[in-house]
């Protein structure tokens, strides 16, 4: 249904994700997340204890919420994403080494990703596009070949 409500959610929600570093805070957050549901794995499953105080709980709820942020207000990007790697990095020793690994890989590539986007930058074009343009210059290009070739 083009005119039905999903085709008036579906671009509105494509401008409001290109506007900001969306893969970046999703995957830092779902990191954030990821080590917060392995701090509740039984002891026949927990690697390493690690410090079960306070900061077991603060540094994977600090990504989480660095990662949210990251999604409302993009202007702030750099200073989330610095904290969110710095804070992933931190998960290794408090919250069973960073939740397995994935935690901590995704919260690390999520705040690489945040830290490198640019918001000013020209969307990508696609694989087909580009093949189209390719063939559309080349096409042209022989074109202008048999043009001049039949005026000399």
């Amino acid at each position: 249904m083009p005119g039905g409500p999903r085709g008036q959610i579906r671009p509105a929600f494509r401008r409001w994700r290109a506007g900001r570093p969306f893969w970046g805070g999703l995957l830092l957050a779902l990191g954030g997340a990821e080590v917060l549901l392995t701090l509740k794995a039984s002891l026949d499953v927990i690697l390493h204890v690690g410090m079960q105080g306070l900061a077991g709980y603060l540094l994977p709820a600090v990504m989480l919420l660095c990662g949210v942020l990251i999604l409302f207000n993009p202007s702030q990007r750099l200073f989330y994403s610095v904290i969110g790697v710095l804070v992933s990095l931190g998960t290794w020793l408090t919250s069973n080494l960073g939740g397995f690994f994935v935690g901590l890989l995704l919260g690390v590539v999520g705040s690489c990703l945040t830290f490198g986007w640019l918001p000013d930058q020209e969307p990508r074009i696609s694989r087909r596009q580009r093949r189209r343009q390719a063939r559309a210059a080349r096409a042209a290009a022989q074109a202008l070949e048999q043009e001049v070739g039949q005026a000399a």
